[in-house]
Parts: structure tokens; C-alpha cells; sequence
């Protein structure tokens, strides 16, 4: 015979400051586990986005980052002239061959040099890369000195204003307009003419090619033959989704990894809590369990409704601290990025799974802090429990 959930509940209710204290010890911990798989899941999406699935993009082999990369000019034209680019409306192969730096700039709040990356492009970048819009003054004009400067940089770098200059590359550069790359990690870029920041910087060479399949089913054709071709052998093709993606995963491990860790010792804190209120329980209700076998409810009745009191207590603990994380969605912070030793910005991401991820934790830790307070209840002597006073 099962003893009635209204019970269990009933008896959260009377309990009412210890079962509050642990709520927030649960919930804080989860709150914690919750926000760093956000932070993990917000660097992850940040750089995944920046790719599209139908472009590809052109690296060096074995360069595991644009920062790496060398693309000669002839291997980039013949990249160019793959039947498997697709071309613009006025029928120009849409490729962009850009050069990837990084620079010194100074931050608002904390006045110290950080890296900032400049990608130099081509005229059609911008119909690559559609989630690039521009936000206020205009596109540089090619051939020239200007720049375009991301909206989240010139929020926390000096001198980022329209119409200031930056000097880099020795030389002036005059910003012209501020994009929003919409969550990308070109939100942490800077963007100019990849044929002005080529002789500013010394480089001869690029550092990727970016181009537009055809057919998304083009992909392992192209990739071959370039592979094959004797001028393109040293270039690997990714499509660029999939480079972004491996890009994150360094960063992504080592934050979750990392702020696991650091849970599982809060979490460990959380259900010593958790398993003391259910042995005070269990001390509390020692003639109520006697009484409850005494009317015929088995050990393994017993058992299960205290150890479904501190299920549902940390059900209850779990869902306040996944509410609590949800806020967390509203932050954006920036970081070193391991690929690149630029910074990146990127914010909080909640998803489904992570909502999964975390219910389940807390359920984990619902059931071994109440397991042992709850075969203690279960192993109570009938006679001996109907004796305490």
C-alpha cells in the first residue's frame, strides 16, 4: 500500500523554513551548473553562427585558425574559378579572399590594451555573410583607407566613434559605419578593404577564401578537386559552419569542463544539506513512520515517500534555479578567444537541453541526499518509533 503523495506534501508545508533553506541551497547550485553550460552553449552558438551551410571556406591545411593561414594569390584564383562557386546576379563569382589580423586597442572601462581582430574582405563579402548589416554611417569605400567597425567593439573600446581614426598597420584609418554582425563572432571584427590591409601589414598572402557553393550537394566534388590540384594541394576546404564550429570547441570544453568542476563541489555542499534536513525529518517524525507501519504501510512505502519528499524538493529547487539562470540571458560578457588570442563576445544562451541537463542534475542530487535519510525512516522499528517521545 502506497502512502498518499498529499502526505508528503503536507509535510514540505509544516517544515516550512527548513524545506526553504533547502530550496535555495539547490537552487543556487543549479543555478550555477545552468549558467556555465549557458556560457558554453552562448561561445558555441556565437561562432557557429558566424557560419553559413552553404559557404565553404579555404585554409591553409593543417592551420586550425585564419590567424594561422596562408593562401597564396594563385591558389586563391584558382579556388575562384571552381565550377562549383555560384555567382552574383551580375554574374561574378561570389568569393571573398581576406586577410585576418589582430590589433591593439585600448578598453573603455578598464584603459588596458586588448586584442581586437580586423578582417580585410572583398566587394562581395557582404552578400556572404547576409547576418552582417550595417548599422549606422555607411560601407567603406574600396580602395581606400576606411574601416567599418563592429557595434559591440566600439562599445568597449576607445576611439571607436564615426568618423575617429584608429592607427594601425602604420597608417590612418577613418571609420565610416558600424555593423551588427546579430550574435556572429563578427560582432568582435573589424572590417576594410583586404587589398589596403594587405600592404599595410606585410602580407603578401591571404589568410582564407570564402565562397558560395552552387549546390549544397557541390561540396565533396569541389573539395576533391581541389585536393587533387597540384596549385590548391596545401589548401583544405571546410564548410564554413563546420570550421566555426570547430573553432568553439576548445574554448566551449574548457569553460564546461572547468565550471563543472567547481559545481560538483557546490553540489556536493548542496546535498550534505539536503540529506541533514531529511535525517532532521526523519528524527522529527519517528512516532508518525511507527505509526504508519503500525497501519500497515511496508518499509518500501516508507522508503519511497521520503525519498519523494526529497525528490520534489529538489524538483522545486531545480526549476528556481533554471528560472533564475534564464536571466542570465540578458548578459554579454567578451573573452580571449583560444583561436585567435582576440577577443570575443558572446552571451549567455539557454536552451531545452540545458533546461534537461539541469532538472536532471538536481534530481541526481535530490536522491543522493534523500536516499540514506530515507532507509533510515524505512528501517525504523515499529515498537521503538511508537515509544519516542
Amino acid at each position: 500500500m502506497a502512502i498518499p503523495l498529499t502526505y508528503t506534501w503536507r509535510n514540505l508545508w509544516t517544515r516550512r523554513i527548513t524545506t526553504i533553506l533547502t530550496l535555495v541551497g539547490i537552487a543556487l547550485v543549479v543555478f550555477v551548473f545552468a549558467a556555465v553550460l549557458m556560457l558554453a552553449y552562448g561561445v558555441e552558438k556565437t561562432l557557429v553562427d558566424t557560419g553559413s551551410d552553404d559557404n565553404v571556406i579555404a585554409i591553409r591545411r593543417a592551420a586550425h585558425a585564419e590567424l594561422m593561414s596562408q593562401i597564396g594569390r594563385e591558389a586563391a584564383n584558382v579556388i575562384e574559378t571552381q565550377p562549383e562557386v555560384a555567382l552574383s546576379s551580375d554574374g561574378k563569382p561570389l568569393v571573398t579572399k581576406e586577410v585576418y589580423v589582430v590589433i591593439n586597442l585600448l578598453k573603455r572601462e578598464t584603459n588596458d590594451l586588448s586584442n581586437v581582430s580586423v578582417r580585410g574582405i572583398s566587394p562581395t563579402a557582404m552578400q556572404l555573410r547576409k547576418q552582417v548589416q550595417l548599422t549606422n554611417g555607411r560601407m567603406f569605400q574600396f580602395g581606400t583607407r576606411e574601416i567599418i567597425v563592429a557595434s559591440n567593439i566600439t562599445e568597449r573600446f576607445q576611439g571607436c566613434e564615426i568618423g575617429k581614426q584608429l592607427r594601425f598597420g602604420d597608417d590612418q584609418w577613418t571609420i565610416v559605419g558600424h555593423f551588427d554582425g546579430q550574435g556572429s563572432g563578427f560582432d568582435s571584427e573589424i572590417w576594410g578593404d583586404v587589398d589596403q590591409l594587405m600592404p599595410a601589414f606585410g602580407r603578401p598572402v591571404y589568410s582564407s577564401v570564402t565562397f558560395r557553393l552552387r549546390n549544397l550537394d557541390d561540396f565533396d566534388a569541389v573539395k576533391s578537386r581541389v585536393q587533387e590540384d597540384p596549385r590548391t594541394q596545401h589548401v583544405e576546404l571546410k564548410r564554413e559552419r563546420q570550421f566555426y564550429k570547430e573553432q568553439s570547441q576548445l574554448m566551449a570544453d574548457f569553460i564546461r569542463i572547468l565550471g563543472i568542476i567547481v559545481t560538483i563541489i557546490f553540489s556536493i555542499g548542496a546535498m550534505i544539506g539536503a540529506m541533514i534536513t531529511m535525517y532532521a525529518a526523519v528524527a522529527n517524525r519517528t512516532i508518525e513512520v511507527g505509526t504508519l507501519r503500525s497501519l500497515g504501510f511496508r518499509r518500501r512505502s516508507v522508503l519511497t515517500a521520503f525519498l519523494i519528499e526529497s525528490i520534489l524538493l529538489s524538483i522545486i529547487g531545480g526549476a528556481m534555479g533554471v528560472a533564475l539562470a534564464s536571466f542570465m540571458s540578458f548578459v554579454q560578457i567578451s573573452t580571449v578567444n583560444f583561436g585567435t588570442f582576440s577577443e570575443l563576445a558572446f552571451g549567455f544562451k539557454m536552451s531545452p537541453q540545458i533546461v534537461v541537463q539541469s532538472m536532471i542534475f538536481a534530481i541526481v542530487m535530490g536522491i543522493a541526499g534523500g536516499f540514506l535519510p530515507s532507509v533510515r525512516a524505512a528501517r525504523l522499528n515499529i515498537v521503538n518509533a511508537l515509544r519516542a517521545t
